[in-house]
């Protein structure tokens, strides 16, 4: 079985390390342009995805990447009582 997402996009804003049971945190949210334009207003949309980090990987990122800086995640996809979330492993 395979789990595993790729997405690339912008950071919508700073990430912010936060501690969680001893370990650190930090959700980014990220700006991804759909591939196609709209029907109706002729735009490309984009969606909003947020994305969980922990530990070394939250700490890097919180480090090296700010607001509107492009970044590539490899992730799993988490499902706990029905919430979609989605993991990196890695930026």
């Amino acid at each position: 079985m395979l789990n595993q997402c790729i997405l690339v996009g912008r950071l919508v804003e700073d990430p912010v390390i936060k501690e969680v049971n001893g370990m650190p945190k930090t959700i980014v949210k990220l700006t991804i342009v759909r591939g196609y334009k709209n029907a109706t207003t002729g735009e490309y949309d984009s969606d909003e995805i947020p994305v969980t980090l922990w530990n070394g990987i939250a700490e890097s990122t919180v480090q090296y990447c700010k607001a509107d800086s492009t970044v590539g995640i490899k992730a799993r996809l988490k499902v706990t009582d029905g919430v979609l979330e989605v993991i990196a492993e890695k930026v």
